[in-house]
Parts: C-alpha cells; structure tokens; sequence
C-alpha cells in the first residue's frame, strides 16, 4: 500500500507540474485512446500498480485542465494545494461523515466550517448548515426546509402525509432563475411550471416592483451571482417584502455568496442575510475538490425537519449535531475535511484576495475585449464576462475556434437575445498572464474570423 501510494503521488505530482503547459482541452486522438479502459472485465484481479499506470497514462491526457489558469467555461474553480492534500488524507481515512459516532474528526470538522462560513459570509450565527454535493442539492435541501415550515404552519405534515392533497405553495422566481433551482422544485414535487416568474431588469436582477402579492404559502427564489452576468437580486427590498408577509426567502448563491468575503463586493449582497436559507457551492470559487456545497437555514429545526428521515435502533444518537440529520444523505464522504483546510490555509485575508483577484481579471479581460471593438454586453460586476463578436454566426464560430486552438476554454451562451461567448474567471490558479495569454488568443482569433 505505502508503494502504491508513493507513485501515486508521484504521477499526481507530475500531472500538477505540467497543467500550465498543455492545451487545456484533450484532442481527438486522447479522447479515442479513452477506449482501451474498456474491454472485457479481467477474470482474476490486477496488480494494483498496473491499475493505476493505465488509468493515468490514458485517463491524464484525456483531463480538461481545470485546474490551471486558463479554463473559463462554466463556473469551475480549480483545487487549492492544502484542500487537495487534505482530499489524499481524507480518501486514505476512509471515513462515513453520517454521525459522530462514526467519525468524530469529520464531525467536528463540520462544525467548525459551519461556524467559519456564517461568520465569513454574515449569516446568521445560529443557522443550522448540512454538507452535500453542490448548489443543486443545497438548493433541494433550502427549498425542502421551506415547504416543511410553510406547512406546518397550515397544520400539514409533509414529512408524514407527503404532498397528495397538500395545501398549495407559491414558487415565485426570476425570469433568470438557474437551472438547479427548477430541478430542486422538481424533485420536491413543487414543480417548474407552476412557478411564478417575475420580469428582471437589463443585467437579470429580479424587479422588485414587479412582484406578485405576497403571503404566508410564498417562497420566493432570489439569486446572488447571475450566471451570465454576475448580477444580483435586489435583496434587501424583497426580503423585507417578504417578511411582511410572512413569505420564505431562499438564495441561489452558488458563487456569488463568496463576494461577502470582500469589502469591495459585500455591498451587492446588501440585505440577502434577512433571508430564510441559502446554497453554497464550495468546488466553484471556493476552490475545493469536488464535489462540495453548503446548505444554511437560519432556523435549524427546519432543516433537520425536513431531511431527517427518524431514527433506527441501531443508530446510535449524540446529544450533539448528527450530520446526517442535515443533509440528504446519510453515509458521504467527509467532505467538510477540504473545506477546513481550504479556509485554514488561506485564512480571511487570503480568501478575500482570491475573490478580488479573480474580480479583476474579469474586467482585465472586458477592458481588453473592448479596447479592439468587440461588445462586452454586461457589467462586470464579479467574476463573469459576456462578449459578442459581431452576429450569432461570428461569435459561435469564434467560440469553437477558440476551443480548439486550446489556449483556454470558454463556453457560449444567449443572454437576451445575444449570442455571446461567456467567461468565468473562478480559478485560485488564474494569473494576469494567464488572461493576458488567453485574452490575446481570443483577440487574435476573432479578428482572423472576422477578416474571413
């Protein structure tokens, strides 16, 4: 075992050393050779060092280097060193974060990060918080706490008599409600076209004065960090709209919520702490491995109400916080490990520079598109950048061109009719020259397309 894992720290090692050098996206030729990790299952085992040499001399090439400097599609972060180490020493303890009992490391890690994420981010101290895979399912579990506390207050159980015949509950969201959340309601049986849609303004902020009447069956979705553009509802108006009319208030704040952690970008969050509950995402500008979100609720018993599924008598109770008891989940991987050391590592200072280090970068790349003539269709309030290259055809045709020169990798999307290239710049590892690099790369090849 201590063999096998020397070389695999050794290839890890390797693999680390060159990202900054290679494409950033595998051509067809790795991808096809993907292949020969198939095949028929062996009939008798393998030696484990040999398992691990194919996967890495085909998997690695195969990678799309997200965790250098130059990858801007989605909002994907990379791995900082010390949540990467603690990642190794987790896998190795092997441990089921479910209950205490189980593992009191992963336990009391979590609530550590709990009380370091409230006071980062200035949420409410009390909160309860659950670890879970990401926004999705932070959302899922936000949204389950909202429909177990709005009807309990109508007297319905919905954790013992489930949805038949419940008292309706209003979903009111913005016009540029992500994905997640719609699949959130979903699951929940709340479903995505009986929501409430509310028009948004010219940079996707919900409208405040275009919400519907509001009342005590409402939960209403606010987002912090439009995916596009980085722009965030108007919280403070809406929440307290909201707790007028006894309304639940959740927040989509899968990368936006981060901007709390800078006295720059705090004041766009004006307000979203009076809200009822928030998803966090951690593997995007946290910078963990993944997979890794924050569930909050500012009132505990809401959320361990609506995820905790009783007890067996072999499961043996603290007097303490059970994880499992807010999270979908029960047995996971202690995922809060990566978070503790992330945060540990960095400390306040050095998370609030990550946050406004990638922020510049952003407006280094608006300010460098825009200096040669193409449109930057946002502002360029966070981390995110949306630029046009001339028609839809122009700029889906730049976008694929610049996927495959590789110098880096950004997606495309249509924001209001627009199609426009989006990027995200998410990553701990990203310098100045990377965006230099990369900004000249795009320059180069929409103006040879444009010449074309």
């Amino acid at each position: 075992m201590q063999k096998l894992l020397a070389e695999t720290a050794a290839r890890a090692a390797r693999y680390s050393a060159a990202i900054h050098d290679r494409k950033v996206v595998p051509g067809a030729d790795e991808t096809a050779r993907l292949e020969a990790l198939g095949g028929a299952l062996p009939e008798s085992p393998c030696d484990p060092a040999e398992v691990l040499a194919l996967l890495d001399d085909v998997g690695s090439p195969a990678t799309v280097a997200t965790t250098g400097g130059r990858y801007f599609g989605f909002v994907i972060g990379g791995t900082l060193p010390a949540p990467l180490a603690a990642n190794w020493l987790a896998g190795t303890w092997d441990q089921n974060a479910a209950m205490q009992i189980m593992s009191p490391v992963a336990a009391k890690v979590e609530e550590i990060v709990s009380q370091w994420t409230l006071d980062l981010l200035s949420l409410p101290a009390a909160s309860g918080v659950g670890f879970v895979t990401g926004t999705t399912m932070a959302n899922f579990s936000g949204l389950a706490a909202a429909r177990s506390a709005l009807l309990q207050r109508v007297g319905w159980n919905v954790e013992e008599d489930g949805m038949f015949e419940a008292p309706p509950i209003r979903v009111v969201v913005g016009d540029e409600v992500h994905v997640s959340v719609l699949r959130a309601l979903t699951m929940l049986g709340l479903g995505r076209s009986r929501v409430i849609k509310v028009p948004v303004d010219g940079q996707g902020r919900m409208r405040a004065d275009a919400l519907p009447v509001l009342d005590e069956h409402t939960v209403v979705c606010l987002q912090a960090g439009n995916v596009n553009t980085g722009a965030f509802d108007p919280a403070r108006e809406i929440c307290a709209r909201a707790r007028e009319a006894g309304a639940w208030v959740h927040v989509d704040g899968a990368f936006g919520l981060w901007g709390a952690l800078s006295p720059h970008y705090a004041p766009l969050l004006d307000g979203v702490n009076a809200a009822d509950s928030w998803a966090i995402d951690c593997h995007k500008w946290l910078n963990v491995p993944y997979d890794s979100g924050i569930v909050v609720v500012r009132d505990p018993e809401h959320l361990r109400r609506a995820l905790s599924a009783g007890n067996a008598a072999y499961l043996t109770q603290s007097a303490g916080r059970e994880p499992w008891q807010y999270t979908p989940d029960a047995s996971r991987r202690a995922r809060g490990i990566e978070l503790w050391a992330a945060m540990r590592s960095l400390g306040r200072s050095g998370l609030q520079d990550m946050i406004e280090r990638n922020c510049r970068q952003a407006k280094l790349f608006a300010d460098r598109l825009r200096a040669v003539g193409f449109a930057v269709l946002n502002d360029v309030v966070l981390n995110q950048v949306l630029v046009s290259f001339g028609t839809a055809e122009q700029t889906l045709r730049v976008i694929a061109e610049i996927q495959a020169d590789g110098t880096c990798w950004c997606g495309g999307t249509v924001w209001r009719g627009h199609t426009a290239m989006r990027i995200s710049v998410s990553c701990w590892a990203t310098t100045d020259e990377d965006v230099e690099r990369s900004a000249a790369a795009m320059i180069r090849i929409a103006k040879s397309a444009r010449a074309g």
